[in-house]
């Protein structure tokens, strides 16, 4: 939340933490419960996993603190996505995949099965979410390699993009085929909200019902504070030049999802144009459109993540449009002559 983020799924410290918005952890101080509701405890979880790091905030009653082996199982339940969807664990299920042969049936995990038909269902639907598009990532720099010392010629994308495309992929009950043999997977725009909605799934089965999960600034929050408050999220001001992380604005929400993605933190410059890190699988190149931030609020965290990255590559218009069509909650930011412009979908509304 993810994909056009910045490399597949093991993405780099120090690269994650300039991705896209950051949701600010200050709003989530003050949260202690009332001296009627001493009976809860705060209970905060917080580990590295799939490149970047997790933090979850979960309110338990007392009587179960002690008892609770929450961080270990947390850890096993996201080391397990991780051994079946990182590009960088030789032996993980992607990466069996990927060495593949084509026309070849591959049998995949109950997991795996539910991130590709959410990313085969929302690339058909979107045209612009392409989990295919792995080299393509690494070619451009924003993947493991090197920010390339040249332009990628149009000989080189157009090699790539003819082993790209989610057409070129088969899911069956048997398990999923490819039909090009250079065909490569990259879950990066959706794998980190599927970690999240398995750790909140982890919470409710153990009965937990008031939490907020967090995975490199893929969220899912649920319930209510034990004073009755809303959790309250901050959406970045998307401005690459502010030396300091500043608000754009912050909502109070909920039981939902909330993903952003946007072009304004990652990027490099080579021969004085810039290129982001948002590639559009059409055109095969970062992008350079007018829209900066995507907001998405969702039941699920999986597909907000891809939503969010999805919709940044349309573009301000296409995405209106498509939010409106598709009765997603949706917030556009856009850069304007005038400055920034902002639009919320009719759904979106009654979360301002």
């Amino acid at each position: 939340m993810n994909s056009y983020t910045l490399n597949r799924l093991s993405i780099n410290k120090k690269f994650v933490f300039s991705f896209f918005l950051i949701f600010l952890f200050l709003f989530l101080q003050g949260c202690e419960p009332s001296s009627k509701q001493e009976k809860f405890q705060e209970v905060l979880l917080q580990g590295k996993t799939m490149g970047t790091t997790f933090t979850v905030k979960v309110f338990v009653p007392n009587s179960q603190v002690r008892s609770l082996n929450l961080f270990s199982d947390v850890q096993d339940l996201l080391a397990n996505i991780n051994q079946s969807m990182s590009t960088y664990i030789d032996d993980s299920e992607i990466s069996r995949f990927n060495r593949l042969d084509a026309n070849t049936i591959f049998p995949i995990s109950n997991d795996f099965r539910t991130v590709m038909s959410e990313s085969i269902r929302l690339g058909n639907s979107t045209k612009t979410l392409d989990v295919t598009m792995g080299p393509l990532i690494d070619l451009w720099g924003f993947g493991p390699d090197k920010m390339p010392t040249k332009v990628p010629s149009e000989s080189d994308l157009t090699a790539i993009q003819t082993r790209m495309g989610i057409d070129k992929l088969s899911l069956s009950k048997a398990g999923l085929t490819k039909s090009v043999q250079e065909l490569e997977l990259s879950l990066s725009a959706i794998a980190k909200g599927f970690g999240v909605d398995k750790v909140a799934q982890l919470l409710e089965e153990n009965g937990f019902t008031n939490y907020m999960v967090e995975i490199g600034g893929e969220l899912r929050l649920s319930g209510k504070k034990p004073n009755g408050d809303l959790w309250a999220i901050a959406i970045e001001q998307p401005d690459p030049t502010l030396m300091q992380r500043a608000v754009h604005r912050t909502l109070k929400l909920g039981t939902i999802s909330v993903a952003t993605s946007g072009d304004y933190r990652i990027f490099y410059e080579l021969d004085g144009t810039t290129y982001a890190h948002i590639i559009s699988p059409e055109t095969g190149k970062p992008i350079k459109q007018d829209l900066v931030s995507v907001t998405v609020l969702h039941p699920s965290s999986m597909t907000a993540d891809a939503l969010a990255t999805a919709l940044t590559v349309m573009g301000t218009e296409k995405a209106k449009v498509y939010a409106q069509d598709n009765d997603l909650a949706v917030y556009l930011i856009s850069k304007t002559s005038d400055g920034l412009q902002t639009y919320s979908s009719p759904k979106f509304e009654p979360y301002l």
